[in-house]
């Protein structure tokens, strides 16, 4: 197995979550959480649910990157009211450094599609809006941490296929840029599902990581072929460092999959949702080293938090196959 799970597993549940907002006092679930290394501390942006289904994002912290505490009040965007549309969820953040400054980007639902947010924070205790972006049913947008060609540059995936319930989703990983981080313009096709296999439907995990082979990137595939419920799964894919529209190899198997009861029960069955990557170790170019341990965070069934372990060496080695 190329990713190992933690003996702690599930790492945060419902009961670690403290009363953020009146009515979550007792919340549902915690889960898909966005990750990120400050210092010495490891920093978790978690989905918190409440039981009349209200979304909070809620800060957490850890020495060891396994022991968290969670804070007491939920991430508030200054100036989120300048949308001027309703937001009825802001979920599923992932946080990427780009110089001094943490980018949060995360799905929000309004009444013309999900649509993908952008904020920002230097200090993790003040947030700031930075803006929505304009196309609407678009999810699964990570920023990669560096600009080319002076534009800023993420994945995204674009949502195009009504699924049964009349939600939507996608089979397509897109590379899309921007001056401003609210106009986007697609430009590329990245990679799209493998029908009939583990990754028919995808979407991108966590940001990707820039090593001396391409950018390393991990993402959800979706098994939709079974007659009972869908699977949510873990892949790695290789990205050309110079355009990363360019896949340069990628897992032919998953590098994990639902198997633990927490993973396999709860208010999404048979879930691996992975959203936060922290790496331990970058040589002085900035470039991950390959020994560098990896530590992963997933939702598990749409309901707790669990982290796998691993290093860059070996999730270079399972991108062992073709686009």
């Amino acid at each position: 197995m190329t990713l190992l799970r933690s003996p702690r597993n599930p790492i945060l549940t419902r009961a670690d979550i403290p009363p953020v907002l009146p009515d979550f006092a007792d919340v549902t679930s915690v889960f898909n959480p966005g990750a990120i290394r400050d210092g010495g501390r490891t920093l978790l942006m978690l989905r918190v649910q409440s039981r009349g289904r209200r979304t909070a994002l809620v800060m957490a912290e850890s020495d060891d990157g396994e022991r968290f505490t969670v804070h007491g009040a939920p991430v508030v965007f200054r100036g989120v009211e300048r949308t001027g549309e309703r937001l009825h969820h802001l979920y599923d953040p992932r946080l990427t450094r780009i110089g001094d400054v943490v980018y949060v980007l995360f799905a929000a639902d309004t009444e013309t599609g999900c649509k993908l947010g952008v904020g920002s924070t230097t200090d993790f205790e003040t947030f700031d809006f930075i803006g929505l972006g304009s196309h609407p049913d678009i999810r699964n947008g990570v920023l990669f941490p560096e600009k080319m060609g002076g534009r800023f540059v993420r994945l995204d995936r674009p949502n195009r296929s009504a699924l049964e319930g009349g939600v939507t989703s996608g089979d397509e990983i897109w590379l899309s840029t921007s001056d401003d981080l609210v106009d986007w313009k697609p430009e590329h096709a990245v990679m799209g599902g493998r029908w009939h296999y583990w990754d028919e439907r995808i979407g991108s995990g966590p940001p990707p990581v820039k090593t001396r082979q391409g950018w390393l990137h991990l993402y959800h595939g979706i098994a939709t072929h079974f007659a009972s419920v869908s699977i949510y799964q873990v892949g790695a894919v290789l990205l050309d460092l110079a355009d990363p529209s360019k896949v340069l190899a990628r897992s032919w198997n998953n590098i994990l999959e639902p198997r633990e009861l927490y993973e396999l029960v709860g208010q999404v069955p048979n879930v691996v949702f992975p959203g936060g990557m922290v790496v331990e170790r970058h040589d002085d170019d900035g470039f991950a080293l390959p020994d560098s341990r990896v530590q992963v965070y997933y939702g598990a069934a749409d309901t707790c938090v669990g982290l796998a372990t691993t290093t860059i060496g070996e999730l270079l080695g399972a991108c062992d196959g073709p686009a």
